[in-house]
């Protein structure tokens, strides 16, 4: 059975989402990091990656509306990269437009307060990417 994690990645921090049965994906965590040290984000994912015994990664793509890539989605493939390196898992890119937004509706719709959202926005993102790309191959025969 694979293990996925879901990967929301900002300036300062990485919403983290799990899924054990390739099915399911609920949050885990957010990690925390320099604003743009990439390296040191990369280094607590990965040792995730291995505690947790992961078998694929799936790392949000920001595009823009128009499917072209911005700095963000740049600074993506460049993660992709460092986590590939370090560590033999797969690391699929999913385009992750409006996950944020789909995220911030589902936590106002059942009334978080905004501390709460603010707190967990990047680990609800990181369920909306990783349940879309489950959705997705769980659809494929």
């Amino acid at each position: 059975m694979n293990r996925y994690l879901g990967l929301d990645l900002g300036s300062k921090t990485v919403g983290v989402a799990i899924s054990e049965s390739g099915i399911i994906a609920s949050t885990l965590t957010t990690i925390r990091f320099k604003e743009n040290d990439y390296q040191d984000a990369g280094l607590q994912v990965i040792s995730l990656i291995l505690s947790l015994k992961i078998d694929t990664v799936v790392l949000g793509l920001p595009k823009h509306m128009n499917n072209d890539l911005g700095i963000r989605g740049e600074i993506s493939v460049k993660f992709k990269e460092i986590l590939e390196k370090e560590n033999p898992v797969k690391v699929i890119l999913w385009d992750e437009r409006l996950s944020t937004a789909t995220a911030r509706k589902a936590m106002i719709e059942g009334s978080q307060r905004r501390n709460t959202q603010k707190q967990k926005k990047d680990e609800l993102a990181a369920v909306v990417i990783l349940q879309n790309y489950l959705d997705y191959k769980g659809a494929r025969p």
